[in-house]
């Protein structure tokens, strides 16, 4: 699938324009947003599209989407799932794109919809990868747009553990310890896990109507990736995390595996600080 190029002229005043601000907020909740784009293309569904800045003074690659839907005949434009967008004024220069991907035209008037040869798409991607940040949320994901749209499949993700605004609420008055089993990234990897840590969401699922509204203190809790996956081990209510931390408790040994002196004692010493936490909680 040819990957293609949409430009978008954030200074141009009449017709069709980018809702920039609402598509971004959309990303960020949900990971997507499906977004109409004049364009006259024959790209197919699930091939890659870089949306590309052409204002007078804001010139660049801005963001990454996915090909949803062929392009119509009578209206003349693509579907496009954009999956990630970079932060107006954050974007990658155009001075970098002509320095790395020489022979593509980046100039000004590049139709909607101009194909990018296989070649110089690596070039790109290449670029992106190396600007753009993972996910604090769960930075094992892979970036969109820095593997092909063929090597990935779409999960759907919960909005409210990847919602920034709430996870600085939650880390504020939580902080980055696991709640179950106390794990902090950064007093193990010092600097590199700083302010890591994964948020659990604990409300049922059957108590998400849609007049429900997020509590980032109360409804966010912060595991580690490891009680995080435990938590989920059941559906559709996942585990709590006091009935995690009484997993914990309760499995101090595998079946058959013989415990020292010295690990008992460990053991029983985790036990009883672990319970004083708890209380203390």
């Amino acid at each position: 699938m040819t990957a293609i190029v949409l430009g978008w002229d954030p200074d141009r005043r009449d017709g069709w324009q980018f809702a920039y601000t609402s598509i971004l907020d959309t990303v960020r909740a949900t990971g997507f947003a499906a977004v109409a784009w004049p364009a006259h293309s024959t790209a197919t569904p699930g091939a890659d599209a870089w949306i590309i800045l052409q204002g007078a003074t804001e010139r660049g690659l801005l963001g990454h989407g996915i090909v949803a839907t062929p392009a119509h005949d009578d209206a003349g434009s693509l579907t496009i799932d954009v999956d990630l967008l970079l932060p107006r004024g954050e974007h990658i220069p155009e001075s970098v794109l002509l320095g790395r991907v020489p022979d593509f035209a980046w100039g000004a008037g590049l139709p909607a919809g101009t194909p990018l040869a296989a070649a110089d798409e690596q070039l790109v991607r290449a670029v992106w990868a190396e600007h753009v940040s993972p996910s604090d949320a769960d930075p094992v994901a892979p970036i969109p747009g820095t593997l092909p749209a063929s090597a990935l499949t779409r999960t759907l993700v919960n909005r409210y553990e990847q919602d920034p605004d709430a996870r600085r609420l939650c880390v504020a008055h939580h902080g980055t310890g696991c709640t179950v089993c106390g794990f902090d990234f950064e007093a193990t990897y010092g600097e590199l896990g700083r302010g890591f840590i994964q948020l659990h969401h604990i409300v049922p699922g059957l108590q998400l109507t849609s007049d429900y509204v997020l509590d980032p203190v109360t409804d966010l809790v912060p595991l580690c990736p490891n009680c995080h996956a435990m938590a989920h081990r059941r559906t559709p209510d996942p585990y709590s995390p006091a009935e995690l931390r009484r997993l914990i408790r309760g499995s101090s040994h595998l079946e058959g595996e013989v415990v020292s002196p010295e690990e008992l004692l460990a053991q029983a010493d985790a036990r009883r600080i672990m319970g004083t936490q708890n209380r203390d909680q």
